[in-house]
């Protein structure tokens, strides 16, 4: 699509040419006389750029610029009496300023440039968004096993103690080794990951300790490895329970040694590195049955951090929910309904907090631009619950409430349709009908 620029300025017969001479660049341009005009262009188009004169019969191209400069590259427009006028337009947010006449040169140059830099924050900013998004992110919680898991990270993070973090997919372990990086002397440096279960058997010893050019086929270059990028910081080492055996003697060895040798090199080098270590699995059953080096587990179960599954911490739900909503939300204020959060504290969620992560972010998009998240937004977990039904309470619940509840329930399980919860429930459609407005149900 042609790149947008809408130009604002009374001089009806410059406007125009401005116009004509952007539309031979190849770039579409839009002309507006008056603040008002291009108001209304601005409620349906989106410009690339916008061209500002410095005085407009009904609007303060200062305050113009201040609230505009966030959305839209601006350049001032300005005769040849008002340059520091517009130099300090610039300091207010302006990215250019050009004097009447403007030179058809100097006109597509500055276009260019402008454009190719609004382009280049765009992407900038987008590869820091997706950054952010894959970034581990704080440790939400209050119920007490989350107070015991921050106890144990403030305990060992000041230490330089190699940290074996143990749980189930999706409970977020990268996360706690993040707190743990980043309660530590060495949190001035970003924390280096290597995912165990990813690599291949041969590839694992030349991307954690590199190799000499030469060490085998296609290495054409030295190449440091992960322990020499993290020097001075935290190497996390995911997934230690997939390694092979080889590997692991390699892995003790700097362990204990706090030396290695890149692959096919002779020169012994120091490790200044801080191992935080994960798995999914049961590391103790597996050096017992042999699938896993005894003397690698006893080094690295000097210190040992279990986080829970999020079924052992339902009072977390509501509040990471909260914090996944926000997240994905996109600038709406959302809510989770009473009874989407019933919904999502009742179930056990075998993925953890992975899995409620990634429902939050597809409640979010088939929301749309409604504020509350309501139980039918979760339709993957509605599936999954099959024929279960539960009734969370509080308290002791009386005779009516549990009444309501199986209703509501009712009609969540069939989207609303009376005439199959009537015959679900075995009472007349026109019951349903009354109980609804009884209990005030919104269906």
């Amino acid at each position: 699509m042609k790149k947008l620029i809408l130009v604002v300025d009374d001089d009806r017969v410059f406007n125009q040419l401005l116009v004509e001479q952007i539309g031979d660049m190849g770039l579409e341009a839009i002309g507006a006389t008056s603040w008002a005009e291009a108001s209304r262009v601005l409620a349906e188009r989106e410009p690339d750029l916008l061209f500002l004169d410095f005085k407009l019969p009904d609007a303060e191209t200062p305050q113009l610029v201040e609230t505009l400069s966030p959305q839209f590259p601006i350049i001032v427009l300005t005769g040849y009496g008002s340059i520091r006028n517009a130099v300090s337009l610039i300091q207010a947010g302006a990215v250019e300023y050009l004097t009447k006449p403007v030179s058809l040169d100097e006109l597509e140059i500055t276009i260019r440039r402008e454009l190719a830099s609004a382009e280049l924050r765009s992407r900038n900013a987008f590869y820091q968004r997706q950054l952010e998004s894959r970034r581990p992110g704080p440790l939400v919680g209050g119920s007490k096993a989350m107070e015991a898991l921050q106890r144990m990270i403030e305990a060992v993070a000041p230490t330089d103690a190699t940290v074996l973090i143990q749980g189930e997919s999706g409970t977020g372990k990268e996360m706690v080794a993040q707190a743990v990086h980043e309660g530590s002397v060495r949190a001035g440096r970003e924390m280096v990951t290597i995912d165990g279960g990813t690599l291949q058997e041969t590839l694992f010893e030349s991307e954690l300790f590199g190799h000499e050019r030469g060490a085998f086929t296609g290495a054409d270059r030295q190449k440091k490895g992960l322990i020499e990028e993290a020097a001075g910081s935290t190497l996390f080492l995911d997934e230690i329970g997939e390694t092979s055996p080889a590997n692991q003697a390699k892995l003790l060895r700097v362990l204990e040694t706090s030396t290695f040798r890149r692959v096919g090199g002779a020169k012994t080098l120091k490790a200044d590195v801080r191992f935080v270590v994960a798995t999914n699995r049961d590391l103790a059953e597996l050096s017992q049955s042999g699938g896993f080096r005894s003397d690698l587990y006893f080094r690295l179960a000097s210190f040992v951090i279990q986080v829970p599954p999020l079924r052992e911490r339902r009072d977390d739900i509501p509040l990471l929910a909260t914090h996944f909503l926000q997240r994905f939300s996109r600038g709406i204020e959302r809510k989770l309904t009473v009874e989407a959060q019933k919904l999502l504290v009742a179930y056990d969620w075998p993925g953890n907090v992975r899995e409620l992560r990634n429902l939050i972010e597809r409640a979010a998009i088939l929301a749309g631009r409604e504020e509350r998240i309501r139980p039918e937004h979760f339709g993957p977990l509605l599936s999954r619950r099959e024929d279960a039904v539960i009734y969370a309470f509080e308290h002791e619940p009386k005779l009516a409430e549990v009444e309501r509840e199986c209703l509501r329930q009712s009609l969540i399980r069939h989207a609303g349709n009376r005439a199959q919860v009537a015959a679900v429930l075995g009472i007349s459609e026109r019951n349903i009908y009354r109980l609804i407005k009884l209990y005030e149900l919104d269906f």
